[in-house]
């Protein structure tokens, strides 16, 4: 978002652990789905009796004045009707599931609600105190902040802070990143990331605790899996925007492959986390950052721009990791020569002159 004097402006989400207060967030996390679940019921009706369908705006004035009753907060009692309409909107269909004890705990809030009191946060006449694990700079604190609850049961507070962007750098150093699944990610300029494979590791004890049916320790593991996934790709990807001024990668469908028999080492990965992470914090540190067509990237040569009859074609040629191109003789490493294509067709690259290599 660019302001009238020509600032651009972003938002960042800071997510802090919650270290008091947990049982009323969780009696006002019932409450909500309360509430969602009303939304829920009045759209069935508008459905049953062929009205037109409820907006958020319908469902506020719908939910007017039940605040105190219901020991909300009146700008998270809007923000659920709100949540409820664009949930509903963009799932095009026509009513949403039923939120209950399985549904992992949410309290939305109004960020103009929530008050900076030390390292702690003052909302609705409550003060809740976290884990200060990093500091919260200084910005607009916007809508869309919010209380979560993970499956352990523990709660964050998610801060959605509007802060100013950093001025773009000049795109001097420039990569391609191939994604793949025995390495995270092969660069062009010949290094790869190692495919950390941490649900593998875990899968044993993952199994042991299913058999045995506990549910906390299943929880545990997961959770345990979540965050080191998490801390790998933030390690990563801060390394690659901290080196280079232009990064491309290729666009490969995750959500088609995890339905193949590949799917666990696909969300093992975690390719979109992974270009998520890159894309905010190329805005985040002025770098530039573009996603491109990656198909045929593997087949084309990308020393001489053929397209070989030696070529690895297809599945039926995935186990192939090198070949030799028979136009111009080079013998290229499969994920090499894609990150290398991949690099070449990022759509800014002759427009602001950055090398191919």
């Amino acid at each position: 978002m660019v302001d009238d004097c020509g600032r651009t402006w972003m938002k960042l989400v800071y997510r802090y652990r919650v270290k008091s207060l947990a049982g009323l967030l969780n009696k006002q996390a019932r409450t909500v789905n309360f509430v969602w679940n009303y939304c829920n019921d009045r759209q069935k009706d508008a459905l049953r009796f062929g009205r037109r369908w409820h907006t958020g705006f319908d469902l506020i004035k719908l939910t007017t004045g039940c605040s105190k009753e219901l020991g909300l907060h009146s700008g998270t009692v809007n923000d659920v009707c709100q949540q409820y309409a664009k949930s509903r909107s963009g799932s095009h269909r026509p009513y949403l599931r039923y939120r209950g004890r399985k549904s992992l705990g949410w309290v939305p809030l109004k960020g103009r609600e929530l008050k900076r009191e030390g390292n702690a946060f003052r909302f609705a006449g409550n003060t809740f105190r976290v884990f200060h694990s990093r500091a919260l700079p200084e910005g607009k604190i916007t809508d869309g902040t919010n209380f979560s609850r993970d499956r352990r049961g523990n709660w964050f507070l998610n801060i959605v802070l509007e802060v100013q962007a950093a001025p773009a750098r000049l795109p001097v150093r420039a990569v391609g990143i191939d994604l793949g699944l025995k390495d995270l990610a092969t660069l062009s300029d010949g290094s790869r990331i190692a495919a950390p494979h941490i649900y593998r590791a875990s899968e044993a004890a993952l199994a042991v605790a299913q058999r045995a049916r506990k549910k906390k320790r299943i929880a545990a593991i997961h959770a345990r899996i979540a965050n080191r996934r998490r801390h790998y790709l933030h390690s990563c990807t801060s390394a690659i925007v901290g080196a280079f001024d232009y990064i491309v990668v290729g666009n490969i469908n995750a959500s088609a492959l995890a339905k193949t028999s590949m799917a666990k080492s696909v969300y093992d990965v975690g390719w979109s986390s992974f270009r998520t992470q890159l894309a905010y914090k190329a805005v985040k540190h002025g770098a530039w950052f573009e996603e491109v067509n990656e198909r045929f990237t593997t087949q084309i040569c990308s020393d001489c721009g053929a397209v070989p009859d030696s070529r690895p074609k297809g599945i039926a040629d995935l186990g192939i990791r090198e070949w030799r191109c028979c136009d111009c003789g080079t013998v290229h490493d499969r994920d090499l020569n894609a990150a290398l294509n991949i690099l070449r067709r990022g759509r800014a690259t002759l427009a602001v002159g950055i090398p191919d290599d």
